[in-house]
């Protein structure tokens, strides 16, 4: 029997193995993904506006209600952006 830490861990994995197969499929998304991020980045509310765009313009589904994999994937966007800035 597993707890819940454990049920939401293998949630969170299964989130994330299903987002790295799209990723895989179609390389384009992670250039879509970061671009959209760059455009809404400095703006009021941007994950909201990151979130939204991405889902309508990728096959990632970015739903409403974020899961912790969804939040993830946005603070992983995030973290690359700060990585390409500290390059310039």
């Amino acid at each position: 029997m597993s707890t819940p830490v454990e049920s939401r861990q293998a949630r969170v994995i299964d989130e994330l193995r299903v987002f790295i197969k799209k990723v895989l499929s179609d390389p384009t998304i992670a250039v879509k993904s970061v671009d959209i991020a760059r455009k809404y980045r400095k703006e009021a509310g941007s994950d909201e506006l990151i979130a939204r765009e991405i889902s309508a313009n990728t096959t990632i589904r970015i739903p409403e209600k974020w899961s912790e994999a969804d939040r993830m994937f946005l603070d992983i966007i995030h973290e690359v952006l700060d990585d390409e800035e500290a390059l310039y």
